[in-house]
């Protein structure tokens, strides 16, 4: 049976990667899809079906969200002690377990125990990944192979939006039930891919009992954690889309409501056209931070188009809502990468899941936080809370940029092996 010539290049450069990463890879597209399909019914499910408020809805996400910030910073600390391969293994496991646990709710303490569940084994698993990606990969080769897995994550997480739609347009509730289930399926069998990645050996550990581990503490790294916490700021930019936008497209301006899903799909499409190529030269510190400088201009770009959106007719509006969308895409782009770039360069190699568990915990608080956020300034003050917005980005985008100018002036990154810089 031949390849169809469309899928042919793909799956040879898939063929071509480095096990660990062919491994990752495999394992994100499947869970991801799983994901798209979570993503898009999760709210309709819980309000229409499981008959939730939609404030009991969004406290059990605020509340889990909690959980996802331990989770991550836990799940740093555990990766080099188990070995991320293994933790990554059992976090995936529970994380699918969860989320069937999704199709049999009966009221919101079930409902919260398993949105507990499901963010904290979430949270984990990405302190898991991004360990496992530290220590296998150095260089040029760890950044790349982020921005990969970035780019396997949209195009799986769009495959299940739209089977998801499938579900919305039947509107019963035995098919979203249905559909949940595939979901949680999907994500256990992306752990068989992860059984197949090579084993990569955690930190070394103390032999004498009360010994400290080798290595600094990221706790006590104080260029890390200013890292940590602007990076924070700029992942309030995914609330910012995913939340924000649709609220002032669909009641500050006169575009039609439809508009949401064209600006969705258009940042969907910037993001795996050019996350890799963008990505390049930001596995070096300075290039990074330039990055970083990058996204955050751009993100003032995009907050003055988007409060400019409300001040058209519908068909400027719709104009400035595209090009806003392009100018914030671009920014995520940017500032995903250098904050890749920063995340793992700046840390101690011989801590490796620690520090990304710290990098981790700053990125699920920012995300948590995102939604008040955005809320409270855009959504609640117009113009003046997207200035607000605008003066954090650039101050974060700055920021980072001064620091990683600093570091590098400090003379060459140091070694960050044991690894491996480029598939074999």
């Amino acid at each position: 049976m031949t390849t169809p010539r469309l899928l042919r290049r793909p799956l040879e450069r898939f063929r071509d990667q480095h096990p660990v990463l062919r491994g990752l890879l495999a394992s994100t597209l499947v869970g991801t899809v799983g994901r798209g399909l979570f993503f898009t019914l999760t709210v309709i499910y819980m309000t229409r079906v499981v008959g939730l408020s939609a404030l009991s809805v969004g406290a059990g996400l605020t509340i889990a969200g909690a959980v996802g910030v331990v989770a991550s910073f836990g799940g740093g600390y555990l990766a080099d002690r188990v070995g991320a391969k293994r933790l990554l293994v059992v976090a995936t496991a529970v994380m699918a377990c969860g989320l069937l646990g999704y199709a049999v709710l009966d009221g919101f303490a079930s409902y919260l125990a398993v949105a507990c569940v499901v963010v904290g084994s979430q949270g984990t698993a990405q302190s898991a990944r991004s360990a496992l990606l530290a220590r296998a990969f150095v260089g040029p080769a760890r950044v790349s192979a982020r921005a990969t897995m970035r780019v396997v994550t949209n195009v799986g997480i769009a495959i299940g939006t739209a089977v998801a739609g499938v579900a919305l347009v039947v509107d019963d509730a035995v098919v979203y039930r249905g559909a949940l289930v595939v979901g949680g399926v999907l994500f256990l069998a992306s752990v068989v891919w992860i059984v197949r990645v090579p084993y990569v050996d955690p930190a070394p550990v103390p032999r004498v009992r009360g010994e400290r581990a080798p290595g600094r503490s990221p706790l006590r790294d104080r260029r890390y954690l200013a890292v940590t916490v602007l990076g924070a700021v700029t992942t309030v930019q995914f609330g910012l889309f995913e939340v924000g936008v649709p609220v002032w497209v669909t009641q500050h301006t006169e575009a039609p409501a439809a508009v949401v899903s064209v600006l969705l799909l258009m940042n969907t499409a910037i993001v795996i056209a050019l996350q890799i190529p963008l990505s390049r030269g930001t596995h070096d510190v300075g290039g990074a931070g330039r990055a970083s400088l990058v996204g955050g201009l751009l993100m003032v770009v995009a907050c003055a188009l988007w409060a400019a959106a409300a001040t058209g007719s519908p068909v400027v509006a719709v104009v400035v809502l595209l090009a806003a969308a392009a100018a914030h895409s671009l920014a995520e782009v940017h500032l995903s990468a250098g904050g890749w770039g920063l995340g793992f360069e700046l840390a101690d190699p011989e801590r490796a899941g620690a520090y990304q568990g710290v990098y981790g915990t700053g990125a699920a608080i920012g995300g948590m936080l995102a939604p008040v956020v955005v809320t409270q300034t855009a959504i609640g003050l117009g113009a003046p809370g997207w200035i607000v917005l605008a003066s954090a980005f650039a101050a974060a985008g700055t920021g980072l940029w001064l620091v990683a100018r600093r570091a590098a002036a400090g003379g060459p990154a140091a070694d960050r092996g044991p690894g491996v810089g480029a598939a074999p």
